[in-house]
């Protein structure tokens, strides 16, 4: 006989679901998101009860906020695609978040003319990382293929790092 539980839900599905609600909820409101540009003027200052914006570079303070909308959307959308992927090769989500990163800072970088270019520059010590570390999972898993009788999702799921909870796959990374 079984002690029954006091309200606390021990069914990890259940935690899956508020999970996975969560995730689409941010993946659903990333429309909304892009379109908050909209709701800032079209002048060169920008004075709110908060602070005051002055545009020097782009000299409209809408269009700063629609580059950034550019700029910080697909960061936001790769950020939960890497805190949620759970295939072995996660990792190369990386590079795109580490380019738009440094675009984000460069738009933000009033002195910078063109802001997209040089990039790869920045990128090659993050990429001379991450590659070859796929590619070295890639050939132990393709290894054990050849050596055991195990599934490609059994060898997935063995090099899986799998935190139990978001803040120790932040802490796996720092």
């Amino acid at each position: 006989m079984t002690k029954p539980s006091l309200g606390k839900s021990t069914s990890p599905s259940q935690g899956n679901i508020v999970i996975g609600s969560i995730v689409a909820t941010l993946i659903a409101i990333s429309p909304y998101l892009f379109y908050l540009h909209e709701s800032v003027p079209d002048t060169q200052i920008w004075d709110t009860f908060l602070f005051t914006y002055n545009s020097g570079y782009y000299e409209s303070v809408n269009l700063v906020f629609w580059v950034l909308a550019g700029k910080l959307l697909p960061l936001y959308l790769l950020f939960l695609w890497f805190f949620t992927c759970r295939h072995w090769w996660y990792h190369v989500l990386l590079v795109p978040i580490a380019m738009y990163s440094y675009q984000t800072f460069d738009v933000i970088n009033r002195d910078v003319q063109f802001f997209d270019s040089n990039q790869l520059i920045y990128l090659i010590p993050i990429m001379a990382i991450i590659i070859p570390s796929i590619y070295l999972i890639r050939a132990r898993i393709f290894n054990k293929i050849n050596e055991a009788t195990k599934t490609m999702e059994e060898l997935e799921d063995e090099f899986k790092i799998s935190p139990k909870n978001f803040w120790e796959k932040v802490k796996q990374y720092f």
